[in-house]
């Protein structure tokens, strides 16, 4: 089968030597030919460097080369069998892209959509075969990220839905199955990361440096919230937020914090501006983590039982099952355990109690305990029952 690919950014590019490697042929579009270029560059430069580094021998670099075709027009991808659209999360461009394609490819051919925010139903809507169009979201960087969360629209072909599962899975990919709701699994579950560390840092209870130590330190995770935050840009974090924010019609769980829109609007946007939460100037002088023990788990605590609820709630609204859950949290994300099989091992009752202590606090909606955790701990359950 031929891939198609449009989109020449580091999205784009990535899913193209995913399917390269897996040995297929791949045409790469971009309607800008700079961008083509460098796509083709980055690309061939990569894989040179694999070879260089004994990853991969010469002769594979070579062939996976010899797959990747970069195209200006997007007539070009009529005889491919399945399209990758990876372009910029405006949900109007998409769905003029998808009619195209609709339009020059055959009936047979898959079309997805690696949106991580936008309604997959909505981009189906724009063809008159929404049964072949479903997401497939990658995360950055696609080559190395196991996780593509499969999204199937409200028109989608179940018979698509496993074509489109068994490849990902052939192209040596962890795939789960994810309902049609705004951030899917990982964007949707991972808000209270960075929410409730930024409502942490606002209240004044703790610096960004030691709620990032109490995350990495007591709770086990690879980055702190805000050093995740600056690494994937302040900017592009926000955007997400809001997104879900509003898709879900403005529910406090997913409220966006000031304090990151302020950093936004000072193009303090994390690494890749050279100042975020941290001041990444070889001079800089950052905040000291103060390594209080009691202090630090009370955070931990805290963030974790809002992931862990946000979790449960996603399970009892039937957005994916409980291992495609905690599958996607720990490979999506490099969550140190499913959240789900946390909850088992901290105890149902106690992430209840924890929840409602938060509420009894703020009596706000954002603290609100899952039907799910409350039945479970009434009827004494656990997710992971042997």
């Amino acid at each position: 089968m031929k891939i198609g690919v449009v989109g020449s950014g580091a999205m784009g590019s990535g899913i193209a030597q995913v399917a390269a490697t897996a040995g297929h042929e791949v045409l790469i579009y971009d309607n800008n030919p700079k961008a083509l270029e460098k796509s083709r560059d980055g690309l061939f430069a990569i894989l040179n460097k694999l070879a260089t580094k004994g990853k991969i021998d010469d002769a594979t670099a070579k062939a996976i080369q010899g797959r990747l075709y970069f195209v200006e027009n997007l007539d070009d991808l009529a005889e491919t069998g399945l399209v990758i659209e990876a372009v910029v999360e405006n949900l109007e461009i998409k769905k003029s892209i998808f009619a195209k394609l609709e339009a020059i490819t055959g009936a047979d051919a898959i079309l997805a959509t690696n949106t991580s925010s936008l309604s997959v139903t909505s981009i189906a809507g724009a063809c008159k075969q929404p049964e072949r169009v479903l997401g497939l979201h990658f995360f950055n960087p696609a080559p190395l990220m196991k996780l593509v969360e499969v999204v199937p629209a409200m028109q989608t072909d179940q018979a698509v839905v496993a074509q489109a599962k068994e490849l990902m899975e052939n192209w040596g990919k962890l795939a789960v199955l994810a309902k049609d709701t705004p951030g899917f699994i990982v964007n949707r579950v991972a808000r209270p990361f960075y929410g409730e560390g930024l409502r942490i840092l606002e209240e004044g209870l703790a610096n960004v440096a030691t709620i990032d130590w109490a995350m990495t330190e007591i709770g086990g995770f690879r980055m702190g919230p805000f050093t995740l935050m600056d690494f994937i840009g302040n900017d592009v974090n926000y955007a997400v937020t809001e997104s879900v924010f509003q898709a879900f019609y403005y529910d406090p769980r997913y409220k966006p914090a000031f304090t990151q829109k302020r950093l936004v609007e000072a193009g303090w946007l994390g690494r890749k501006a050279g100042r975020g939460y941290y001041n990444y100037a070889e001079s800089a002088a950052n905040p000291e983590a103060e390594k209080d023990e009691n202090l630090g788990r009370h955070i931990f605590e805290r963030i974790l039982v809002m992931l862990i609820n946000e979790a449960a709630d996603a399970l009892f609204l039937n957005i994916a099952s409980r291992d495609d859950l905690d599958l996607a949290m720990t490979k999506g994300v490099n969550y140190p355990k499913g959240l789900l099989k946390w909850a088992d091992d901290w105890g149902i009752e106690n992430c209840v109690a924890k929840m409602d202590l938060l509420y009894d606090e703020y009596r706000e909606d954002r603290y609100r305990c899952s039907p799910l955790l409350r039945r479970m701990a009434e009827a004494g359950r656990h997710f992971y029952e042997n």
